[in-house]
């Protein structure tokens, strides 16, 4: 790998971090990025004065990469958990606590579940001991398969919003072996999913996992790109952006060739760190299977409205904030108590209070139709109704993610390990992103990093990744 010439297509947070593996590996490196900027979905900004993320604001930290990532770029000081891990459901006009013993929304038990669900829908979980075996097959839908084991009101009413913060997607279409692996695999080897869920708990316990689950970044998870990108800068690495890629070649000497705005690159080896979109028109030349692949991958739309409130204005409940099933019928989908669930937020602006509100999932095109100001009234009218917050705003940021998250619908490992197998016939070539391995950050860093090794000849984690996708959990409310 030392002084070879390699191309990464796409700086979002999973291009960088390849960049950053390149560079640390002796490699010298192009980054080509089609928009003004860096980072992709982690964007730092700013609202009254106030540093906040506009983007994904926490990452996973019981998987190592993106939290190992941000200490080798210099962020190991900024890290920080959230000062609030509690959070609510706002659920039949109630904020009623997140229920604990569950794993996304599964219980291992109906008592777990009360006060969320109705006395009907506890009942039906204890039916899941006496059903007959349900069988997943190679894949199944999360919603389908833990409604006919412990009813719908369980997908409804806490499924639903926890995977939707996620994906922005419909827990009915969405891959249970792909977003919930630890589930598929007690689904394959038990008979109660209850009785599975018990068991994940008790290996969880056993392995007395400390420290929290989630790990922000002091200043915003949106610092994290910037850092990457000025390591694999002073490694000798190039970042342009503003060059989208209009072709990609492969040269008959073995090596690539590039074409971007006004230029022509030569590598020795190519990473495409695009969404599924841009990557197959770029792959389509050379790789015209893994291209009509990509081109099935669906996409979910979703804005953030970021609201900055005068403290004494406000009187919010404890917590991270909430979430909203849809089947309540609510415009928005989460609201984050930013201010409470950063400590940073708090520190560096006590007169202030943010918030931020979710809206739009899978298949919703009308709510993202409308203007800015409908999205902050119709923030501000549920914020109303789920808190009595009826104070004006001091200011308002509306940041829109048109096609953000791509979804994992049943059969989506079948359909990566179709791409990579088809990418893996051209040497010199990977992929690498939030469409094949998760959508978190820790998952797109591991993507990035198998993407390196396989050049490399080494395809061994991406095996284990197309094998066992990275489950991307829920950071709380608004994630």
């Amino acid at each position: 790998m030392s002084g070879s010439q390699v191309v990464v297509i796409g700086a979002g947070i999973a291009g960088l971090a390849a960049a950053h593996r390149l560079t640390r590996r002796g490699a010298r490196v192009t980054v080509l990025e089609a928009s003004d900027r860096v980072g992709g979905k982690l964007l730092p900004g700013e609202i009254a004065g106030a540093r906040v993320d506009l983007g994904a604001e926490s990452m996973l930290a019981r998987r190592p990469e993106a939290v190992a990532l941000a200490r080798e770029v210099g962020l190991d000081e900024h890290l920080q958990p959230p000062a609030t891990a509690t959070a609510s459901i706002w659920t039949r006009g109630a904020l009623c606590p997140m229920p604990k013993g569950h794993v996304m929304g599964v219980p291992g038990t109906a008592e777990a579940l009360a006060g969320v669900l109705s006395e009907e829908g506890l009942a039906r979980i204890e039916q899941d001991a006496e059903l007959p075996r349900t069988e997943v097959g190679d894949d199944v839908a999360v919603g389908e398969y833990v409604a006919a084991r412990l009813g719908r009101e369980v997908v409804d009413r806490l499924i639903e919003p926890l995977l939707g913060g996620v994906y922005a997607g419909d827990a009915y279409r969405i891959s249970m072996r792909s977003a919930v692996p630890q589930l598929f695999q007690v689904a394959r080897t038990h008979t109660s999913l209850t009785e599975g869920v018990r068991e994940i708990q008790a290996r969880m316990a056993a392995n007395q996992q400390t420290g929290p689950v989630f790990m922000g970044i002091e200043g915003g998870v949106g610092t994290l790109p910037l850092a990457v990108a000025d390591a694999v800068r002073a490694r000798g690495g190039e970042i342009v952006t503003g060059a989208p890629v209009s072709e990609l070649r492969r040269e008959p000497s073995g090596g690539w060739k590039v074409v971007t705005a006004g230029r022509v690159l030569q590598a020795d080896a190519v990473i495409v760190a695009v969404p599924a979109p841009a990557a197959a028109g770029l792959l389509r030349a050379e790789a015209p299977e893994a291209a009509t692949e990509l081109d099935t991958v669906e996409y979910a739309s979703m804005a953030l409205v970021t609201l900055a409130y005068r403290r004494s204005d406000t009187d919010l409940p404890a917590g991270s904030g909430f979430l909203v099933p849809p089947v309540d019928g609510r415009t928005i989908k989460a609201a984050t108590f930013a201010s409470q669930k950063w400590g940073w937020i708090a520190e560096e602006n006590p007169e202030l209070v943010v918030l931020r509100t979710s809206v739009g999932r899978f298949g919703e095109t009308e709510i993202l139709e409308r203007d800015d100001t409908a999205l902050v009234d119709v923030s501000r009218h549920d914020l109303r109704e789920a808190t009595g917050l009826d104070a004006a705003p001091l200011e308002t940021r509306v940041t829109r993610w048109t096609d953000g998250l791509p979804q994992y619908p049943v059969g989506h490992h079948t359909r990566v390990a179709r791409i990579r197998e088809h990418v893996a016939k051209l040497p010199g070539l990977a992929v690498c992103g939030a469409q094949y391995d998760g959508v978190g950050i820790p998952a797109c860093v591991a993507s990035a990093h198998a993407a390196v090794d396989q050049i490399q000849g080494d395809l061994t984690a991406v095996r284990e990744l197309t094998a066992n996708p990275v489950q991307s959990l829920h950071g709380g409310a608004g994630e």
